[in-house]
């Protein structure tokens, strides 16, 4: 391993992942979450994980990341923008995606990014081990991302930044080296409850803590029933995939920026939100044109389900 200071490596880290799209990089020291292990298990016996059973697997490794990948003293949290400033029509005839769907998976673009900051940790410094996660592994990745001073977790569950808002996807890179590690940042929510009183599903339970089987995001990406709960009927407010609007109302996202990423860019199909052509996609469609698309998620039938019931 080269013989090179921490606090320089780390500088120079944080400049070459932002030479290659991530904006905020920070960097916490690897320990056990026992605070968040314990607002983890309440949420969980609290049922708020719905139908996302894999929230309740692997808890050990979710809270120690040493148990991931062995021999990580250093995580590194990033960030990448994907905010769009173009807004979606309150039109019933219209539908609505949220802006992290309507590009290429990001899965795939951050994966690759992520690949190259490892290979220049690497030349850096030789023989080490690191590996990269984008929404792939037990990490909790917004409590990382907050103890590296990346942002603060919002009274909506996500990560905010004072600078850019909270439109941007998370990395982390697990490694075996010490680096000169960040700080927690302020939480300027303050006595700001926008994002709660917004919420048409009442799904921001308190402040801080999110019951997902009442979040439009979760019933239109990850609850599996043939048919969407009643309960909810009247107040989809057109949403078929994903929800925007705890963001969309969000003070901090005033300051949100376009993002500069080529294959965030809306694919043609986007061109029209209108309900009468997104009903008349066919499976095969579907999978011709969604195949590289975070919406492959939900599936064919699920599109149409969430279309259906978004009319009500």
């Amino acid at each position: 391993m080269n013989n090179i200071s921490s606090f320089v490596l780390t500088s120079k880290l944080k400049d070459y992942a932002k030479s290659v799209g991530f904006q905020d990089i920070g960097v916490s020291k690897a320990i056990t979450l026992e605070k968040e292990a314990k607002d983890l298990e309440r949420w969980l016996k609290s049922d708020y994980q719905g139908e996302m059973s894999y929230m309740e697997r692997n808890f050990d490794l979710r809270i120690d990341p040493r148990k991931l990948h062995e021999n990580t003293k250093s995580i590194i949290s990033l960030s990448y923008n994907y905010f769009k400033e173009k807004t979606q029509e309150d039109d019933p005839e219209q539908i609505k995606i949220s802006k992290y769907a309507r590009g290429r998976d990001y899965h795939k673009v951050l994966k690759r990014k992520l690949k190259l900051v490892i290979e220049w940790l690497k030349n850096e410094l030789g023989d080490i081990s690191a590996r990269g996660f984008v929404d792939s592994a037990p990490i909790m990745e917004r409590v990382w991302a907050e103890r590296a001073g990346v942002g603060w977790v919002g009274k909506n569950s996500l990560l905010l930044t004072k600078a850019k808002g909270s439109y941007f996807f998370l990395a982390e890179i697990l490694l075996d080296v010490e680096l000169d590690y960040d700080s927690p940042v302020k939480n300027y929510c303050g006595t700001c409850t926008k994002c709660i009183d917004a919420c048409p599903t009442q799904a921001i339970v308190a402040p801080y803590v999110v019951d997902s089987k009442k979040c439009i995001s979760y019933l239109t990406i990850e609850y599996r029933g043939e048919a969407l709960p009643q309960d909810y009927t009247n107040h989809s407010q057109g949403w078929v995939y994903g929800c925007d609007i705890c963001q969309d109302v969000c003070p901090i996202n005033a300051r949100a920026q376009q993002h500069k990423e080529p294959e965030f860019e809306d694919k043609s199909i986007f061109s029209s939100m209108h309900r009468s052509i997104w009903e008349e996609i066919t499976e095969d469609n579907f999978n011709e044109v969604f195949h590289d698309s975070p919406i492959k998620r939900t599936g064919y039938k699920g599109l149409m389900r969430n279309l259906e019931f978004s009319k009500k």
